[in-house]
């Protein structure tokens, strides 16, 4: 067989614009600061970039003051070549409780047509009941449906695990497949047979989404990749690394000259990390990059907490003076974990058991309280866990209340309506309605403001037809 038969370039997600600034600097990246790029970055070849959803929705309107839908809106006719991608939280969409088909299906549909082209769908807990609404109604918009598999550790989660929901992913319709790995939890030669066996049992393509939080990630792409992994996401280099992903010019001179070559133009790449590496520094001088998420956290593979969730944990301590019972909180995460049905620790889950965690810690008396969360998690509002729920714990908390067992969504009537009725007085555009459903009151505040940066641009014109200006 000839190098050419054999030739299999990988394929580039890039995450810059959103997972990349998520995980390091709290999803903060302006608009603005993207804008300057995306025509060079339009240039590059792509598979594609990773731009919306995840945390950027609520970042937009409750931190920046910027309308989520306008950032798609520009990002997309600034970078007409390329697909953009987001990441959706299935039947959660972008919050972090379940919504209603109605609402999930016009959300889809107004992602798509303000720019989306790829939707990577998960579920905190792996269940695909939580996956099948956005599934369709993605496929129905002419988008490509990626299912994500939420990556983890444990008893339950063996390499038959993994292949039978890859062949269940496949029948439900979905165009790829996506092993979701937040925690960097994959090691590179379980990544390889990994890769190996989902190869075996199934056709779609696989993108390997992995973080650098546990030190391994490059190594883990370069084993996926020898393997056959047909896409693995980057970022450039200013915003890769710790709890981010590998650096995009890194993995790209790595397979430079081998089957793999992705083809892309590394002066090219270096050019936009050159662009994104002074915004890098005001970001450490503003403290908005905090050095500690940039080093190997070798706590992530011994507890299986994400980046994300160890910040979240610090804050909380923090806040009630109690920072000297961290180790006490990272040894109590797992025994809740295994405790709730050994979920993956993803959002909305891993907030879920890291805040219990705490409270069990603080407490000093296990599930002496729990958040509603908790309740909601145990009474089954979130969907199915790969483990029953341990029997004390969920009475305990639940007492005698009726356990869920079928969908969660199925028992949700449309709320479409509601939200349309109640977004009235703010409405500017259809896509408001959406804003509205996911984040109520930050979704108010954020139309008031704009309503009053309206008036000024409204006041600046009628004075400047006068011939005054505004002092």
């Amino acid at each position: 067989m000839s190098e050419e038969q054999v030739k299999k370039p990988v394929k580039i997600v890039e995450t810059v614009l959103r997972d990349a600034h998520q995980s390091l600097i709290a999803t903060r990246m302006p608009t603005e600061e993207m804008l300057p790029i995306l025509g060079k970055m339009d240039k590059v070849g792509y598979y594609a970039v990773e731009c919306w959803g995840g945390a950027t929705f609520d970042s937009c309107l409750r931190f920046l003051k910027e309308d989520p839908w306008e950032r798609l809106r520009t990002i997309r006719k600034n970078m007409p070549n390329t697909k953009l991608q987001m990441l959706f939280r299935g039947q959660n969409i972008l919050g972090y409780s379940h919504y209603s088909d109605d609402v999930v299906e016009y959300f889809v549909q107004k992602s798509i047509s303000n720019g989306i082209d790829i939707i990577r769908i998960f579920d905190c807990l792996n269940d695909l009941r939580n996956l099948e609404t956005a599934v369709k109604a993605t496929k129905k918009e002419g988008g490509h449906a990626q299912v994500a598999l939420s990556y983890t550790l444990g008893d339950a989660y063996t390499e038959e695990y993994w292949v039978n929901i890859a062949k269940e992913i496949e029948s439900m319709g979905a165009d790829s497949i996506c092993i979701k790995d937040m925690a960097g939890l994959l090691v590179p030669y379980e990544a390889d047979r990994l890769i190996h066996a989902l190869k075996k049992a199934t056709n779609l393509p696989i993108d390997l989404h992995t973080h650098y939080t546990s030190g391994v990630a490059s190594m883990t792409q370069l084993k996926a990749v020898e393997a056959g992994v047909d896409i693995i996401d980057t970022a450039i280099s200013p915003f890769a690394l710790g709890t981010s992903q590998p650096a995009t010019e890194v993995m790209v001179k790595t397979f430079q000259g081998t089957p793999y070559d992705t083809g892309l133009d590394l002066n090219l790449l270096c050019e936009i990390g050159d662009y994104f590496r002074p915004y890098r520094e005001k970001c450490i001088a503003d403290g908005l990059l905090n050095p500690k998420v940039l080093g190997v956290n070798i706590k992530t593979l011994q507890y299986q907490v994400p980046g994300g969730m160890l910040s979240n944990m610090v804050s909380q301590l923090k806040e009630q003076n109690a920072e000297d019972k961290y180790d006490e909180v990272l040894k109590e995460i797992p025994r809740v974990r295994k405790d709730f049905g050994e979920p993956p620790l993803v959002t909305p889950s891993s907030q879920i058991v890291g805040t219990q965690a705490v409270m069990n810690v603080l407490m000093g008396e296990r599930y002496k309280m729990a958040t509603g969360q908790t309740k909601d998690l145990l009474s089954g509002k979130y969907g199915k866990t790969v483990k029953p729920f341990n029997p004390e714990v969920q009475k305990k908390i639940i007492g005698d209340a009726e356990v869920i067992t079928c969908r969660p969504a199925d028992l949700i009537p449309p709320m479409l309506p509601k939200f349309e009725e109640e977004v009235k007085p703010w409405k500017q555009q259809d896509e408001d309605v959406l804003t509205y459903a996911l984040f109520p009151q930050v979704a108010v505040d954020f139309f008031k403001y704009r309503l009053a940066q309206q008036d000024k641009v409204d006041l600046t014109k009628a004075d400047t037809k006068n011939g005054s200006y505004p002092a």
